[in-house]
């Protein structure tokens, strides 16, 4: 068994503007993932199968955000094309009173969706991820003005290729463990070697900007379905406080935090997570 097959089988939704592929994994109460910035699906693979064991159906979509494999140029992938196309991939697979799990970027989209598209949701976990002005963490802030110079992203994409500068940073501080490299591999030779990946890259960097999530913030008062929100202490990107201040304007929230971990928690401390999503859930089913 591949490390991708752990996630279950593949198939692929046609939104309309994109195809987006997703592994789908489990019977029971849906629970939708959704990755950040040059990841996939692959982010999940220590922790859907846990979930999916407990009696949960985990879909693990690649969104077009830098490590997918399906391009998607008649897309909008501004942040709020993205939370949209998330939505419509909610509606095409008719998924109702979903468990949504994000991390890092895909929290950012997640409270995007939780502000513009709540009818399908059910619950939200948030482990570390971009939120109020944080959009993106201050080491990465100068990456959607790069964006939009000619050749910006290949200049990253490039840096990207140094296996010294990769470890010795943790993958620039996002984990704390180190990843295999076949893993960082999937995660980073789409954009290097497909120029349409590279261009939705792109298109979706170009398009961050911190007025979407401060706009989110204001309006997830309204938001009053569960949410837990996870977070790593020693995470060097999302500190505690951003946690803290999320749990202050969610009105029905709960916030717990994970040892030993920085900003990817699920490939830090799978088990963990795994642990406080499947206890959340059962915490919250729907009778």
């Amino acid at each position: 068994m591949t490390t991708s097959d752990l996630l279950g089988e593949v198939h692929e939704a046609d939104l309309g503007s994109a195809r987006i592929r997703y592994h789908d994994r489990g019977e029971g109460p849906p629970v939708v993932f959704v990755h950040g910035l040059l990841t996939n699906g692959l982010l999940w693979r220590k922790v859907a199968p846990t979930v999916a064991e407990a009696g949960f159906r985990c879909l693990t979509p690649d969104w077009p955000l830098g490590s997918h494999e399906i391009p998607a140029p008649g897309a909008d992938l501004s942040p709020p094309g993205v939370a949209a196309l998330i939505a419509r991939f909610l509606e095409v697979l008719d998924l109702t009173d979903v468990t949504v799990v994000a991390n890092d970027t895909g929290g950012a989209l997640t409270q995007l969706l939780m502000t513009t598209s709540p009818e399908r949701i059910g619950r939200v976990v948030l482990t570390p991820s971009d939120s109020f002005e944080r959009f993106l963490p201050p080491i990465f802030a100068g990456l959607p003005v790069l964006a939009r110079i000619p050749g910006g992203v290949w200049t990253v994409v490039q840096a990207l290729r140094s296996q010294l500068l990769l470890k010795s940073t943790n993958f620039a501080w996002a984990v704390k463990h180190p990843v295999p490299r076949h893993i960082l591999d999937a995660y980073l030779l789409p954009s290097r070697r497909n120029p349409e990946i590279r261009e939705d890259l792109r298109r979706f960097m170009a398009g961050i900007d911190k007025r979407y999530t401060l706009t989110a913030a204001e309006r997830l008062p309204a938001f009053e379905k569960p949410v837990l929100l996870t977070w790593a202490p020693e995470d060097r990107h999302f500190p505690l406080w951003l946690g803290q201040k999320l749990a202050g304007v969610l009105p029905n929230s709960e916030l717990k935090t994970i040892d030993d971990s920085y900003t990817f928690v699920p490939e830090d401390q799978p088990e963990l997570l795994s642990a406080m999503v499947v206890e959340f859930m059962r915490a919250h089913a729907t009778t």
